[in-house]
């Protein structure tokens, strides 16, 4: 027997979570349908900057504020700016006035989990197929909108409203759009850290008490002290697509020799992310949507977040547009009782310019970071931010000059 559900919603990240919290605080029933098998199946890891524009907005949205501010990582705006050899050419401390507080993504993730009904969330559900039910299925008497999702244990479900918050390569997208993510001309390598000050003081040194930028043309280290002590890094590299598939990454010490040839010359603390890291290397490459994707209004479905908008992260605004969509998609639909179409045209109209100017400033960024020249771009970047503050005062608490 197939299962009915008036809302469903596909993906159980930030976004996901963040819509069904709001629909729960305006007593909207939803059930969120999660791949994994469990909340504690992998470590969420990554630190986030939560803005005070959109993703605090959502937080208040979910009527979660005391909660959020219990796991704010203090300090954690601090950023520094260096360049190959170490030399730090801007640093700022966290002085709580930016209004992008730090959390951790597995503790804000865990708050919105812990925040919803108990079966709100079916875990280990992978979706394989999502289709809208038409006449000749329903028996002639078809609902406008209704669609089915399958999954791999072979259970289908309905909905009369099913919500993509399934990631870049989400499978409820192709329902509204051919879009898929490409290669944006940069890849990632993860290493972490741990228990840095004792075990890693020249990294920790390095990495300094938030976050760090460290740069050199096409190639650059970006990393983040997290709250445990550990430090997160990310080595990005301007690289043809093909060139994650030219490593073994299963091999950990060749993996490491390939990342430190990328890093010759560059300084010994800055080279230890990589010789000294105490995972394997992760590599991941970088794809984003289209700037300015959007899609026909389609009964019954909509998208948020990644599925809608995936762009590179180096305007830092993904975690903060999936929570924000989220919160905004769930307060249209309760704004809007019995008339899902109308709330969903609200809810996109405002969506897809928004995600347009994230995608743009997002893909200007990565151009700026990831140039012959950097951190150049990056620090004239900052000093037209210094401008902007009162007194037109940059936020520097080093010596660099």
């Amino acid at each position: 027997m197939t299962t009915h559900h008036p809302i469903a919603i596909i993906g159980g990240g930030l976004g996901g979570l963040t819509t069904a919290r709001v629909l729960h605080t305006r007593g909207i029933a939803s059930t969120v349908f999660e791949l994994e098998p469990s909340r504690a199946a992998r470590v969420q890891g990554g630190m986030l900057d939560i803005h005070e524009d959109n993703g605090q907005v959502a937080v208040a949205a979910a009527g979660l504020v005391e909660e959020f501010t219990s796991i704010i990582h203090e300090g954690g705006e601090a950023m520094r700016i260096l360049d190959h050899t170490g030399t730090v050419l801007r640093e700022e401390l966290d002085d709580g006035l930016r209004g992008r507080p730090e959390v951790e993504r597995g503790q804000l993730r865990d708050l919105l989990i812990d925040s919803l009904p108990e079966g709100t969330i079916q875990w280990g559900r992978k979706v394989v197929a999502v289709r809208a039910v038409d006449d000749a299925v329903d028996g002639g008497g078809g609902v406008e909108g209704r669609h089915e999702v399958e999954f791999a244990d072979g259970e289908i479900i309905t909905t009369d409203l099913l919500i993509g918050a399934d990631g870049a390569w989400s499978r409820v997208r192709g329902l509204v759009s051919d879009a898929i993510p490409s290669y944006t001309g940069i890849s990632f390598v993860e290493t972490d850290l741990f228990d840095a000050d004792e075990r890693h003081p020249a990294e920790a040194a390095a990495m300094g008490p938030g976050m760090l930028f460290a740069l050199r043309d096409d190639t650059g280290i970006l990393g983040h002290r997290e709250t445990d002590g550990s430090l997160h890094a990310y080595l990005g590299f301007r690289v043809d697509e093909d060139w994650i598939d030219t490593i073994d990454f299963t091999d950990d010490d060749a993996a490491k020799r390939a990342m430190l040839d990328r890093l010759d010359g560059w300084d010994d603390a800055l080279r230890g992310f990589v010789s000294n890291a105490d995972t394997g290397l992760t590599a991941r490459r970088i794809n984003a949507l289209p700037i300015g994707h959007t899609w026909e209004r389609t009964p019954g479905v909509t998208l948020l977040g990644d599925a809608a908008h995936v762009m590179s992260p180096f305007a830092g605004e993904g975690a903060n547009l999936a929570m924000y969509d989220g919160a905004l998609l769930a307060i249209a639909i309760a704004e809007h009782p019995g008339d899902t179409e109308t709330a969903l045209a609200a809810y996109e109209r405002e969506l897809f310019p928004r995600s347009a100017a994230s995608a743009a400033e997002s893909a200007a960024s990565l151009d700026v970071i990831f140039s012959p020249g950097s951190p150049a771009g990056l620090l004239e970047q900052f000093a037209r931010f210094d401008e902007l503050r009162p007194g037109g005062a940059p936020a520097q608490t080093s010596g660099a000059e």
